[in-house]
Protein backbone atom coordinates (compact mmCIF):
# COMPACT_ATOMS: atom_id res chain seq x y z
CA UNK A 1 0.00 0.00 0.00
CA UNK A 2 1.61 3.54 -1.08
CA UNK A 3 2.12 6.32 2.04
CA UNK A 4 -0.67 9.03 1.92
CA UNK A 5 1.14 12.13 1.24
CA UNK A 6 0.06 16.08 -0.50
CA UNK A 7 3.22 15.57 -2.46
CA UNK A 8 1.42 12.64 -4.45
CA UNK A 9 -1.68 13.72 -4.43
CA UNK A 10 -0.57 17.30 -6.40
CA UNK A 11 1.34 15.22 -8.50
CA UNK A 12 -1.43 12.84 -9.89
CA UNK A 13 -3.82 15.84 -9.14
CA UNK A 14 -4.99 17.70 -12.47
CA UNK A 15 -5.85 21.15 -12.77
CA UNK A 16 -9.33 21.53 -10.88
CA UNK A 17 -7.62 19.85 -7.46
CA UNK A 18 -4.61 22.22 -8.13
CA UNK A 19 -7.01 24.88 -8.53
CA UNK A 20 -8.62 23.62 -5.32
CA UNK A 21 -5.27 23.63 -3.45
CA UNK A 22 -4.66 27.28 -4.70
CA UNK A 23 -8.07 28.37 -3.66
CA UNK A 24 -7.66 27.11 -0.13
CA UNK A 25 -4.05 28.68 -0.20
CA UNK A 26 -5.70 32.31 -1.01
CA UNK A 27 -7.92 32.12 1.64
CA UNK A 28 -6.11 30.93 4.46
CA UNK A 29 -3.97 33.67 3.68
CA UNK A 30 -6.31 35.95 3.38
CA UNK A 31 -8.47 34.90 6.67
CA UNK A 32 -4.94 35.27 8.56
CA UNK A 33 -3.95 38.54 6.93
CA UNK A 34 -7.50 39.51 8.57
CA UNK A 35 -7.26 37.70 12.00
CA UNK A 36 -3.72 39.28 12.59
CA UNK A 37 -5.18 43.24 11.37
CA UNK A 38 -8.39 43.02 13.09
CA UNK A 39 -6.84 41.14 15.97
CA UNK A 40 -4.11 44.48 15.98
CA UNK A 41 -6.61 46.98 15.95
CA UNK A 42 -9.31 45.35 18.52
CA UNK A 43 -6.35 45.35 20.92
CA UNK A 44 -5.92 49.04 20.49
CA UNK A 45 -9.56 49.78 20.28
CA UNK A 46 -9.76 47.97 24.26
CA UNK A 47 -6.93 49.45 25.14
CA UNK A 48 -8.31 52.81 23.89
CA UNK A 49 -11.45 52.10 26.02
CA UNK A 50 -10.77 54.28 29.09
CA UNK A 51 -10.32 57.38 26.74
CA UNK A 52 -14.31 57.89 27.95
CA UNK A 53 -13.48 58.62 31.51
CA UNK A 54 -10.77 60.74 30.22
CA UNK A 55 -13.19 62.74 28.36
CA UNK A 56 -15.94 63.80 31.25
CA UNK A 57 -12.46 63.76 33.97
CA UNK A 58 -11.43 66.90 31.48
CA UNK A 59 -12.22 70.56 33.10
CA UNK A 60 -13.23 71.80 29.28
CA UNK A 61 -15.35 70.15 25.68
CA UNK A 62 -11.88 70.92 24.14
CA UNK A 63 -9.78 69.23 26.94
CA UNK A 64 -11.84 66.24 26.48
CA UNK A 65 -11.92 65.96 23.09
CA UNK A 66 -7.58 66.29 23.18
CA UNK A 67 -7.47 63.38 25.71
CA UNK A 68 -9.46 61.42 23.70
CA UNK A 69 -7.26 61.92 20.68
CA UNK A 70 -4.29 61.44 22.48
CA UNK A 71 -5.92 58.08 23.53
CA UNK A 72 -7.31 56.70 20.72
CA UNK A 73 -5.13 55.76 18.12
CA UNK A 74 -8.09 53.84 15.96
CA UNK A 75 -10.15 56.72 16.47
CA UNK A 76 -13.09 54.90 17.21
CA UNK A 77 -14.26 57.29 20.57
CA UNK A 78 -12.41 60.35 18.56
CA UNK A 79 -15.48 59.86 16.30
CA UNK A 80 -18.13 60.68 18.50
CA UNK A 81 -16.10 62.80 21.09
CA UNK A 82 -15.06 65.70 18.39
CA UNK A 83 -19.21 65.54 17.57
CA UNK A 84 -19.57 68.05 20.43
CA UNK A 85 -17.27 70.67 18.25
CA UNK A 86 -19.95 70.51 15.39
CA UNK A 87 -22.52 72.84 15.02
CA UNK A 88 -24.81 73.50 11.90
CA UNK A 89 -24.65 77.64 11.60
CA UNK A 90 -27.75 78.88 12.96
CA UNK A 91 -28.47 80.83 10.29
CA UNK A 92 -27.14 78.39 7.35
CA UNK A 93 -29.98 77.30 4.74
CA UNK A 94 -29.99 73.26 4.75
CA UNK A 95 -32.23 70.61 5.69
CA UNK A 96 -29.93 70.31 8.65
CA UNK A 97 -30.68 73.44 10.57
CA UNK A 98 -34.51 72.72 9.73
CA UNK A 99 -34.75 71.00 12.85
CA UNK A 100 -33.92 71.79 16.50
CA UNK A 101 -30.27 71.33 18.26
CA UNK A 102 -31.25 68.09 20.04
CA UNK A 103 -31.99 66.68 16.77
CA UNK A 104 -29.20 67.88 15.02
CA UNK A 105 -26.87 66.47 17.54
CA UNK A 106 -28.65 62.99 17.14
CA UNK A 107 -27.96 63.44 13.66
CA UNK A 108 -24.59 63.83 14.04
CA UNK A 109 -23.97 61.47 16.80
CA UNK A 110 -25.75 58.64 15.00
CA UNK A 111 -23.41 59.13 12.01
CA UNK A 112 -20.15 59.06 14.03
CA UNK A 113 -21.58 55.64 15.37
CA UNK A 114 -22.50 54.62 12.05
CA UNK A 115 -18.63 55.47 10.67
CA UNK A 116 -17.17 53.72 13.84
CA UNK A 117 -19.32 50.74 13.36
CA UNK A 118 -18.61 50.58 9.25
CA UNK A 119 -14.51 50.90 10.80
CA UNK A 120 -14.60 47.80 13.53
CA UNK A 121 -16.70 45.22 11.30
CA UNK A 122 -14.74 46.09 8.07
CA UNK A 123 -13.56 42.69 7.28
CA UNK A 124 -15.85 40.69 9.09
CA UNK A 125 -18.15 39.38 6.10
CA UNK A 126 -14.96 38.01 4.01
CA UNK A 127 -14.04 35.77 7.45
CA UNK A 128 -17.56 34.52 7.59
CA UNK A 129 -17.58 33.63 3.89
CA UNK A 130 -14.11 32.19 4.25
CA UNK A 131 -15.31 30.02 7.54
CA UNK A 132 -18.45 28.82 6.04
CA UNK A 133 -17.06 27.92 2.14
CA UNK A 134 -13.49 26.57 3.05
CA UNK A 135 -14.92 23.16 4.29
CA UNK A 136 -17.15 22.84 0.62
CA UNK A 137 -14.21 23.88 -1.01
CA UNK A 138 -12.28 21.09 0.76
CA UNK A 139 -14.54 18.75 0.09
CA UNK A 140 -15.10 19.55 -3.46
CA UNK A 141 -11.44 18.90 -3.68
CA UNK A 142 -11.81 15.63 -1.73
CA UNK A 143 -14.70 14.69 -4.09
CA UNK A 144 -13.01 15.56 -7.05
CA UNK A 145 -9.76 13.68 -6.11
CA UNK A 146 -11.60 10.45 -5.76
CA UNK A 147 -13.22 10.72 -8.75
CA UNK A 148 -9.84 11.08 -10.19
CA UNK A 149 -8.38 8.20 -8.51
CA UNK A 150 -10.89 5.77 -9.20
CA UNK A 151 -11.04 6.94 -12.61
CA UNK A 152 -7.66 6.21 -13.29
CA UNK A 153 -7.49 2.80 -11.43
CA UNK A 154 -10.38 1.46 -13.25
CA UNK A 155 -9.21 2.45 -17.03
CA UNK A 156 -6.26 0.31 -15.93
CA UNK A 157 -8.08 -2.77 -15.06
CA UNK A 158 -9.63 -4.35 -12.01
CA UNK A 159 -10.06 -2.10 -9.13
CA UNK A 160 -8.35 -3.42 -5.97
CA UNK A 161 -8.23 -2.00 -2.90
CA UNK A 162 -4.65 -1.81 -1.83
CA UNK A 163 -4.62 -0.06 -5.66
CA UNK A 164 -7.14 2.79 -4.38
CA UNK A 165 -6.54 3.20 -0.78
CA UNK A 166 -3.71 5.64 -1.33
CA UNK A 167 -5.00 7.69 -4.07
CA UNK A 168 -8.36 8.40 -1.73
CA UNK A 169 -6.35 8.96 1.28
CA UNK A 170 -4.89 11.63 -0.27
CA UNK A 171 -7.60 12.99 -1.34
CA UNK A 172 -8.82 13.45 1.80
CA UNK A 173 -6.39 15.32 2.82
CA UNK A 174 -8.02 18.26 0.98
CA UNK A 175 -10.86 17.99 3.39
CA UNK A 176 -8.40 18.29 6.32
CA UNK A 177 -7.37 21.40 4.75
CA UNK A 178 -10.48 22.85 4.21
CA UNK A 179 -11.07 22.27 7.63
CA UNK A 180 -7.63 23.55 8.71
CA UNK A 181 -8.65 27.28 6.52
CA UNK A 182 -12.43 27.41 8.24
CA UNK A 183 -11.89 26.97 12.03
CA UNK A 184 -9.28 29.62 12.40
CA UNK A 185 -11.21 31.83 10.68
CA UNK A 186 -15.19 30.76 12.44
CA UNK A 187 -12.56 31.53 15.78
CA UNK A 188 -11.19 35.00 14.93
CA UNK A 189 -15.20 36.09 13.51
CA UNK A 190 -16.71 35.02 16.70
CA UNK A 191 -14.12 36.86 18.99
CA UNK A 192 -14.27 39.93 16.85
CA UNK A 193 -17.93 39.84 17.07
CA UNK A 194 -17.99 39.68 21.13
CA UNK A 195 -14.97 42.22 20.98
CA UNK A 196 -17.43 44.77 18.61
CA UNK A 197 -20.43 43.82 21.00
CA UNK A 198 -19.44 45.39 23.99
CA UNK A 199 -17.43 48.14 22.27
CA UNK A 200 -20.67 49.14 20.47
CA UNK A 201 -22.74 49.00 23.59
CA UNK A 202 -19.80 51.55 24.84
CA UNK A 203 -20.04 53.99 22.02
CA UNK A 204 -23.95 53.86 22.21
CA UNK A 205 -23.10 54.45 26.35
CA UNK A 206 -21.07 57.47 25.33
CA UNK A 207 -23.37 58.98 22.67
CA UNK A 208 -26.42 59.36 24.86
CA UNK A 209 -24.27 60.96 27.68
CA UNK A 210 -22.37 63.35 25.11
CA UNK A 211 -26.32 64.24 23.87
CA UNK A 212 -27.39 65.08 27.42
CA UNK A 213 -24.65 67.28 28.21
CA UNK A 214 -23.98 68.76 24.40
CA UNK A 215 -27.78 69.91 24.23
CA UNK A 216 -27.97 71.39 27.89
CA UNK A 217 -25.03 73.73 27.28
Amino acid sequence: MEHFSFATYWERGDAISHAVAWLLLAMSLTSWFFILSKGWMAWRVRRSAPVVRRFWDAPTLQDGVAAVAAGDPEGIYLALASQGTVRVAPGQASLGSAVGPSEQMTRLLRDAIHRSTVRLESGLTLLASIASTAPFVGLLGTVWGIYHALAAVSSSGPVQIDRIAGPVGEALIMTGVGLTVAIPAVLAYNGFNRVNRLTISELDAFAHDLHAYLTKT
